[in-house]
């Protein structure tokens, strides 16, 4: 379970979104452009350091998918993914990585892909309980438990008409970073995703 803060952000992540977005290829919009956040998804990291966050964002012309990592500290070698750093009122300083250079999401979403691992639920403190938060996003997979996940070591990264492809010794995943309806997915392991006002299953990541 993911547990959240109530917390106060600078910048909050609708504010980072939208100074870092439309500076990418995949970007559909033009000036003046209004980004909406329409929901979100979390994967757990094992080892309680890094959130991990996917927010889904509506513009006029598309609908983008957003991973984050939230760390502590600098991820070493991965400065040009660095999105920006944030001020967490209750975690302190944060640093905020454009989440497909990331060895734990990619991790995180090869165990979704392939070995079936859920999306996290989400919770916030109240008065010392914790009350559930509703899910935004609800995502579907293929993956299996008998799949195994190999060791993500050296990531190499690459980035074709809105679709990112992450190679780490044999396994090869892909992400849509503008998120489509589909039908019927043929890919060995995908991962769609509905929420309101959606009700076709859009294509998220693909492990080919």
């Amino acid at each position: 379970m993911a547990l959240l803060y109530r917390a106060i952000l600078k910048p909050t992540k609708m504010e980072l979104i939208s100074g870092w977005l439309p500076n990418q290829p995949w970007f559909k919009e033009t000036e003046p452009f209004d980004l909406t956040s329409v929901g979100s998804f979390r994967f757990d990291d094992p080892d309680g350091k890094v959130g991990i966050e996917t927010i889904i964002v509506a513009g006029e012309n598309a609908i983008y998918q957003v991973p984050l990592t939230y760390r502590e500290a600098p991820l070493e070698g991965a400065e040009a993914l660095l999105i920006t750093t944030m001020d967490h009122s209750v975690l302190g300083r944060r640093w905020v990585y454009d989440a497909v250079g990331d060895p734990v999401y990619v991790a995180e979403l090869a165990k979704a892909l392939l070995a079936g691992y859920p999306q996290v639920k989400q919770a916030v403190e109240e008065n010392g309980k914790l009350v559930p938060l509703p899910e935004s996003v609800h995502l579907v997979h293929t993956g299996t438990t008998e799949a195994s996940i190999p060791d993500i070591t050296q990531l190499e990264i690459d980035t074709v008409e809105g679709v990112t492809s992450i190679h780490t010794g044999e396994l090869k995943l892909s992400i849509n970073r503008v998120l489509e309806p589909v039908t019927s997915p043929t890919a060995q392991g995908f991962l769609t995703a509905t929420w309101d006002g959606q009700d076709t299953p859009v294509l998220v990541a693909v492990a080919p």
